[in-house]
């Protein structure tokens, strides 16, 4: 990569990937929590994730190129830590859906890492439809972070305390 326009491809089609095996891997995260508002989290953020997988491919489109992944070890290695939290936290209840908040944000934080580097990347570029797409992605995001926080800091983190 010597040139930043391969750079943009290239972080493009890792996030590209990343966003289609989290795809795959909400609706597990959904299944193994118990509180129903982290639950409804994750279903919702699987159909916002959808929409960023279309988002994306019109981003590609946009920049005259076809959509296409590459294997992203990093979201591999945070979903494989969520799989791992699962397999030991075996009890349903705060303690667990406490690790599960902090695995989907690790998730989130990676996202928003890749989408504001796209955003500026594309903006110095000039690829202003691309980077209008990725800044939509970006604040959804961010917003589902927040989302996060917010049922972390409620009563889960303080049942899991208790449970502990």
């Amino acid at each position: 990569m010597n040139t930043l326009d391969e750079m943009i491809q290239h972080f493009m089609q890792d996030i590209y990937y990343a966003e289609r095996q989290i795809m795959k891997a909400l609706p597990k995260m959904a299944k193994a929590a118990q509180s129903p508002e982290l639950k409804q989290a994750f279903l919702t953020h699987r159909e916002e994730t959808q929409g960023q997988i279309e988002r994306l491919q019109q981003a590609f489109e946009a920049m005259g190129q076809r959509a296409k992944g590459v294997t992203c070890e990093a979201i591999n290695g945070l979903i494989e830590e969520c799989e791992e939290l699962l397999a030991e936290a075996k009890e349903p209840g705060p303690v667990r859906d406490s690790g599960l908040v902090a695995c989907a944000q690790a998730v989130e934080h990676y996202e928003i890492a890749r989408y504001g580097t796209l955003v500026a990347w594309t903006k110095a570029k000039g690829f202003t439809e691309a980077s209008t797409l990725l800044q939509q992605t970006l604040d959804e995001e961010k917003k589902t972070d927040m989302l996060l926080s917010k049922l972390g800091n409620s009563d889960l983190n303080k049942q899991a305390a208790k449970a502990a």
